[in-house]
């Protein structure tokens, strides 16, 4: 019977229940209810192209069947949380990013195929679309973190290292890739090293709100919507992250504090992000409150 309580957990199977998809419905229950991984699996094959990428707004803000790299990123993050990120269903997907890779071997946010198909107007559609740190981090990170052996990854890593070397000035979206991708490289001293460098970034330009009940003091990255800042959670999602290092005690307490207070009326979490369309809204709010309430439990914060 689903929960009818009034705890965070409850009140946010409410909202899953109510406004998610399938697949996040299939997570929610695999993460808070003993639910079955092969159900969300299942789920996530409905989203599989023959190419071995993923389409169909997976990523909510492309619409379209096309197989995109951010898509397939996104598939990976849901292998990763039910321990299915090997296999052939991996091979399958290296052979994709291998497809799609740029000359330096890494990843685009996006593919030109995605043209005359509805998208975010923040994700230009390009005909030549650079790699990108924001998308290839992550996925370079996961499939290390997980000990999975492909070429691709040879030539990946050695982008995504030159490209956190090259970091000066940077964005939030795009030192939460660098983040992902050094809590999963290899080389733990050279990650370490260059996490306390980006720490010390993130601290300088001001990237991370330190006080939440002074959050209008902090800037808001170019390009950004009004209300999509970050905390220092959004960094360090659980504590094994390097970028926990980056804050005190208090300052992570009180980003978790501000986190469990942002759980709405309805049960769910409020998208941040620029909004263009209503289905990307709808669809993007079960994204985040999975996020919320796994970020809380890795942090210990009581949900029942």
């Amino acid at each position: 019977m689903a929960g009818t309580g009034t705890s965070p957990l409850n009140r946010a199977e409410q909202f899953i229940w109510l406004t998610a998809r399938v697949l996040e419905q299939r997570r929610f229950a695999h993460h808070f209810l003993k639910g079955s991984a092969d159900a969300v699996e299942t789920a996530l094959a409905a989203y599989l192209n023959e190419d071995g990428g993923y389409g169909h707004a997976l990523e909510p803000d492309l619409r379209g069947p096309v197989s995109q790299p951010l898509h397939t990123a996104h598939a990976l993050s849901v292998l990763d949380s039910i321990d299915r990120c090997g296999g052939l269903r991996v091979e399958r997907i290296c052979r994709f990013l291998t497809a799609v890779s740029t000359k330096e071997g890494a990843l685009p946010a996006l593919l030109p195929s995605q043209r005359g198909y509805p998208a975010a107007p923040f994700i230009p559609i390009v005909d030549h679309p650079p790699a990108e740190l924001l998308v290839t981090g992550p996925v370079v990170g996961l499939l290390h973190r997980n000990s999975v052996w492909h070429a691709w990854l040879f030539r990946a890593t050695d982008f995504c290292w030159a490209a956190v070397d090259a970091l000066e000035v940077s964005h939030p979206y795009e030192i939460e890739a660098a983040v992902a991708f050094l809590d999963g490289a290899p080389d733990r001293p050279r990650a370490e090293a260059a996490a306390d460098r980006l720490g010390r970034l993130v601290r300088d330009q001001r990237l991370a709100v330190l006080n939440p009940e002074r959050r209008a003091e902090y800037p808001v990255a170019p390009g950004y919507a009004p209300s999509e800042q970050h905390f220092s959670y959004d960094y360090a999602r659980a504590p094994e992250s390097l970028a926990l290092r980056w804050f005190t005690d208090a300052e992570m307490d009180r980003a978790l504090d501000h986190l469990a207070a942002g759980q709405e009326a309805d049960g769910g979490w409020p998208v941040t992000w620029r909004q263009w369309a209503p289905g990307t809204a709808l669809e993007g709010r079960p994204l985040v409150t999975l996020r919320a309430l796994q970020t809380l439990r890795a942090y210990g914060r009581g949900l029942d």
